[in-house]
């Protein structure tokens, strides 16, 4: 997209895929040999690359980041009766997954700081029918594995890392999505490295990585119209894959440009003190899927109002969640699924205070300083 000639006119979008390696060559090697569908040499190559990426020593790609966190359930053998903590503040398919297995979603409020889960809060909703722990890895930001470690250890529970909008994320120097039981990522356009829709499932367990496996695939097995378990039709296509290892070959670059693109933003906002700005804890990587800002009341308006005035600005934002328990679905308005009540007020806050910058990898500065300078002009105006 050509560039407009004046800063005035400049467009902004919120985030973009960066398609800068060896893509179209992989997409071009699968059209010539028409592997095109679910079978082909780059699903197995991304499998492994990715996987390696993240300290595991399994990978199980998948349709979606969606699939992916659902398979990790089913693979645990999560159903019925069964109950899993999840953050109140996180994007619906946390409560769903766990709802299409038969078991309960139980929130939990979350880290004032990070967003990320609370360990505090998920000690206290333990209960004789907990069986897992769904961590999610709130917009870059690992959550506090050490602590939920030590609490699933206790009481002998399961971990699910959502790491959908965490690739490369560290704790204590070791990578998330291979620290719990099992991990699940998204690959969808927005994320650090993409397939376009996409997702896969990482662990270090061969009978989880099996079971997935078996499950990505309507269940079959050697004789394939028996089935023993009921599967899903999750698969990745050739192609996909094909992207995705491109992508994988710089998956360094592109972490390294999000956390370059969050420093210049920390930069361009060192003298606003109505605006809260995204942390990095002291053991953790911070790999800013997302930049996003918390408006104060001394900012002048609200959240809603400033992603309303940037966007007649030309700079495209995203809103924060809503929590679970705001959602229409789960107050009762759905015959299946649980009414999940109670008193989150950290998960509201960030909910109703919070917006996302633009963070696509071919940001520039230029549209940096305009971004910054659009989003001050709303103060001034407020």
């Amino acid at each position: 997209m050509p560039m407009p000639a004046t800063a005035a006119d400049l467009f902004v979008p919120v985030c973009e895929p960066l398609l800068d390696g060896r893509e179209r060559e992989y997409v071009l090697d699968c059209l010539d040999g028409n592997w095109v569908s679910s079978l082909g040499k780059y699903i197995p190559l991304f499998e492994e690359r990715f996987a390696a990426y993240c300290g595991a020593a399994h990978g199980v790609a998948c349709s979606t980041g969606t699939a992916a966190l659902h398979l990790a359930l089913e693979a645990l053998g999560i159903g019925p009766g069964d109950e899993v903590i999840i953050p109140d503040f996180t994007l619906i398919v946390s409560a769903n997954a766990v709802c299409w297995t038969g078991a309960t979603p139980v929130p939990v409020d979350v880290d004032r700081e990070t967003g990320c889960i609370d360990p505090q809060q998920i000690a206290r909703a333990i209960t004789p029918r907990t069986r897992a722990i769904m961590v999610v890895h709130m917009y870059g930001h690992p959550a506090d594995m050490e602590a939920i470690l030590t609490i699933a250890r206790r009481h002998d529970l399961r971990i699910i890392e959502d790491a959908a909008q965490a690739h490369g994320a560290e704790v204590f120097g070791r990578r998330v999505g291979a620290i719990g039981d099992v991990g699940a990522f998204s690959f969808y356009g927005n994320k650090i490295i993409t397939t376009g829709e996409g997702g896969m499932l990482v662990t270090n367990d061969p009978a989880i990585a099996g079971r997935a496996a078996l499950l990505r695939n309507q269940a079959f097995e050697q004789e394939r119209f028996v089935h023993r378990a009921v599967g899903y039709n999750y698969r990745m296509t050739n192609i996909q894959a094909a992207i995705g290892l491109a992508q994988c070959e710089t998956i360094d670059e592109k972490v390294a440009r999000k956390i370059a693109i969050a420093r210049r933003y920390d930069e361009l906002l060192a003298d606003c003190d109505d605006l809260i700005t995204p942390i990095c804890r002291r053991w953790a990587k911070n790999v800013y899927w997302m930049y996003g800002v918390r408006v104060k009341d001394s900012f002048g308006c609200s959240a809603a109002e400033v992603r309303r005035q940037l966007e007649q600005r030309g700079v495209e934002t995203r809103a924060f969640f809503v929590p679970m328990h705001r959602q229409p679905v789960y107050q009762g308005q759905h015959p299946r699924w649980p009414a999940l009540g109670g008193d989150f007020p950290v998960s509201d806050e960030w909910s109703q205070t919070g917006l996302y910058l633009p963070g696509g990898l071919s940001l520039t500065n230029e549209m940096q300083c305009h971004v910054i300078q659009q989003l001050l002009n709303c103060r001034r105006s407020a």
